[in-house]
């Protein structure tokens, strides 16, 4: 969704990514604890609802750990495939070359809705909301840190190595970023230096930190409590649309109102989640929805132009938001309790290493069954999604399961 380390193409539209797997473009690991919150190392778990109160109602002390959310982990997996599908046949670029042609040639039809796939973000960036106020509840600023450093980096830096050394073998096409800037890639803020990206995606992954650090400064590090997390949604809103007024660059880092609208949604979810009843957390959500929606279409949306590769009319793009908030509101309803299954988990587990490697080594293996082995098209994108899954298993489970828990130790104990 950006431009690969080395190359250049067309910015990409739409917002990780990706969750952190706890959130957004980092899809796949905690969903919170009970109402007291998940110290680290904790249990994946939603909070109980409180006797004699709504399902959405939830407990302050003693509540049982109810199951997890997999409905959760199932939808980041829908948004990741979101995405996926936008790279590798809904848009022109890198892809393109893989293909040998453009993707709306190799999918005459699929290609326009592949086109509304750089959505999967803005979703991604909603779950982002509603899972890290669900973790960041009742959890001291040590162990958020250490939960979000530890979820989100060992599968990061092996995506940068994994990706740079792809790149440097010498029949790959594509070039790879220079050694200087591949070790500052490994900080995860070459964005803000300005610095050649080895992984298109890690640009959201720079809107998730400053989410983080928001949240984490103004909620987390005075106690996280509903009155907090509301006057939180309610301050940055005015905020982000003050920053959008002004044009202020500065303001526009720290606040992004881009993106704003996306994690105070799903903030509101997780505020609904524990009170279905709540009328202010309703009026988040609405309103969230009300200007998320604004900002999708006013950067996607272009009049009709056989110059570009695709036309998103702007209700479809409405509609596509519109969806990613209703799927999570039914989650945080429990209206999906019934998508309980096992294989959720893992699917969940695998979204954040497939979504971090997913574009630039699709390409690659895009062009070795396309154009070296021959397979249809439809045959080549099924192929490539599969091959980018077992290698995010592969990470999962020789880099993620042994790394997580020991950094999450590591930064969590405290030191005399």
């Amino acid at each position: 969704m950006s431009a690969p380390a080395g190359t250049t193409t067309r910015p990409a539209v739409g917002p990780g990514s990706p969750d952190s797997a706890e959130a957004g473009p980092a899809p796949g690991g905690e969903q919170g604890g009970s109402a007291r919150g998940v110290a680290a190392g904790g249990t994946t778990r939603s909070c109980a609802a409180a006797p004699g109160r709504s399902p959405g109602a939830r407990s302050i002390r003693g509540a049982l750990p109810a199951p997890r959310l997999r409905a959760l982990d199932g939808l980041r997996l829908i948004a990741a495939l979101m995405v996926a599908s936008y790279h590798f046949g809904g848009r022109d670029g890198e892809i393109g070359e893989a293909w040998g042609t453009s993707p709306d040639v190799q999918f005459p039809t699929a290609s326009q809705f592949f086109a509304y796939g750089c959505l999967g973000v803005q979703v991604f960036f909603v779950i982002s909301g509603f899972v890290i106020c669900m973790s960041g509840w009742g959890r001291p600023l040590r162990s958020f840190f250490a939960s979000r450093v530890s979820r989100l980096f060992p599968a990061y830096w092996a995506a940068i190595i994994l990706v740079t050394a792809v790149f440097a073998l010498p029949w790959v096409a594509y070039e790879a970023v220079s050694p200087s800037d591949a070790l500052v890639n490994l900080t995860m803020l070459q964005q803000p230096l300005g610095v050649d990206r080895v992984l298109g995606v890690c640009w959201t992954l720079w809107a998730e930190l400053r989410f983080y650090a928001l949240f984490a400064l103004f909620v987390v590090l005075p106690g996280a409590n509903r009155q907090r997390i509301v006057l939180f949604c309610a301050v940055w809103t005015l905020a982000a649309v003050v920053a959008e007024a002004a044009g202020d660059p500065l303001l526009d880092i720290v606040l992004m109102p881009e993106y704003a609208p996306f994690f105070t949604g799903g903030i509101g979810l997780y505020l609904v989640h524990r009170d279905r009843r709540d009328t202010t957390a309703w009026g988040i959500v609405a309103t969230s929805w009300l200007i998320g929606q604004h900002y999708a279409v006013s950067r996607l949306w272009h009049p009709a132009d056989p110059e570009f590769f695709s036309y998103r009319p702007s209700y479809g793009i409405a509609a596509v938001v519109t969806l990613g908030f209703v799927a999570v509101g039914a989650i945080a309803l429990g209206r999906l309790r019934w998508a309980n299954w096992r294989w959720l988990t893992v699917a969940g587990a695998l979204t954040y290493p497939f979504y971090l490697i997913h574009e630039h080594l699709g390409w690659v293996a895009v062009h070795v069954l396309h154009r070296t082995l021959g397979l249809p098209s439809f045959a080549t994108l099924v192929g490539t999604i599969a091959a980018m899954l077992t290698l995010a298993w592969l990470l999962y489970r020789f880099v993620e399961t042994p790394l997580t828990p020991r950094i999450k130790r590591a930064l969590a104990t405290r030191r005399a």
